[in-house]
């Protein structure tokens, strides 16, 4: 990056501590400076934004990572591309590493669809672009109606693993829900190690009996429907006991995710792994949510570690739970960002990653 381009901004729009240390880092391998902004709440809890330097003309970058007070932070990031778009920015580039919302992305029963409504406020507020990592499903992309750039953890996840994890080679990747086969097939080929997956556990909100096709009631009505018509009804679905499909006796068991938040179907995974024989269990995921009381049960847990990157603030869990590592993933938004600013091609970025993946 060179430093007398010009053009270029970044502001981090959240005051929390851990979101500017991300923005310097950025800032610092881009060789640029923070850019000057102020971001606080009003007596009353309204948020307020001032940009204290001109980005007239420039590529702007707002970095902000998804605090506990997820409602404050979203309104920050929304004020403050308002503030850049009405201060006649040339491009305003959103790097929002977690999506918040991103797990009412489908329709249950009444309710709604929010990250569609989340997307929808980002580009009405003026956002021209935006970088995020390892969306819980791909489709919110197309939410959008501006490119969306979702980048990968994996890399540095499967570093970690080479690297830090001994014996890894005596390593199992474990999928805890069939629902999550796919990213655990993806580790385990790269890392040329089997899999695992875990079936029949209890069921989770992403099973269908939460959605609208739930919402007549499922009783014949005769009165309601023409005598002649008969509509067939579906079986309820009854999961099997819990069964580990795969060897795990005697291997480390690498539990990977997207999203580790309620952590109990984490330690449910753990206890079966535990009892079929796995004498250690790690956790890989991007997002490191750890609601609650998660860093608690986690350090009472079979868990040996959980490993997580740092799109979301999680210091003080890490304070809670010693088990709880950290791997930095500004490397890569570093590099998302120059290449953007230069107009160069984003594909480097996502070489070697299928469509499944």
């Amino acid at each position: 990056m060179n430093p007398t381009k010009g053009g270029l901004a970044i502001f981090s729009a959240n005051s929390n501590p851990a979101c500017i240390e991300l923005a310097r880092r950025i800032a610092e391998r881009l060789g640029v400076e923070l850019g000057k902004a102020q971001v606080y709440q009003e007596a009353n809890r309204e948020t307020r934004v001032q940009i204290q330097e001109s980005v007239r003309g420039k590529d702007v970058f707002i970095i902000q990572t998804i605090s506990k007070d997820v409602n404050t932070t979203v309104m920050e990031l929304l004020i403050m591309v308002y503030a850049c778009k009405t201060s006649c920015a040339h491009s305003i580039i959103g790097v929002v590493p977690y999506f918040p919302y991103s797990k009412q992305c489908k329709m249950r029963k009444r309710g709604s669809i929010v990250s569609k409504l989340l997307a929808s406020m980002m580009c009405k507020a003026g956002l021209t672009h935006l970088i995020t990592m390892d969306l819980h499903q791909k489709e919110i992309q197309g939410f959008f109606n501006i490119p969306v750039d979702n980048l990968r953890a994996s890399p540095f996840l499967l570093q970690y693993i080479q690297e830090e994890i001994p014996d890894y080679r005596n390593a199992v990747i474990v999928a805890k829900s069939p629902s999550s086969a796919k990213r655990a097939q993806s580790f385990a080929e790269r890392l040329r190690l089997g899999i695992a997956v875990i079936h029949g556990e209890a069921q989770d909100a992403e099973s269908d009996q939460v959605d609208g096709r739930h919402s007549p009631p499922s009783v014949k009505n005769m009165a309601a429907i023409h005598p002649s018509l008969e509509i067939p009804l579906l079986i309820p679905k009854e999961k099997p006991p819990i069964t580990v499909v795969g060897d795990v006796g005697g291997r480390i068991a690498i539990i990977v995710d997207d999203i580790i938040d309620d952590v109990d179907s984490f330690l449910a995974a753990a206890d079966t792994l535990k009892e079929r024989g796995a004498y250690k269990i790690y956790v890989m995921a991007t997002h490191g949510i750890l609601s609650s009381d998660g860093p608690r049960l986690i350090e009472e847990s079979a868990i040996d570690e959980v490993v997580v990157t740092n799109t979301i603030p999680h210091e003080i869990q890490k304070l809670q739970c010693p088990k709880i590592k950290t791997v930095d993933i500004s490397m890569i938004l570093s590099e998302a960002i120059r290449r953007i600013h230069n107009g160069e091609s984003m594909s480097y970025l996502f070489r070697n990653i299928g469509m499944d993946d």
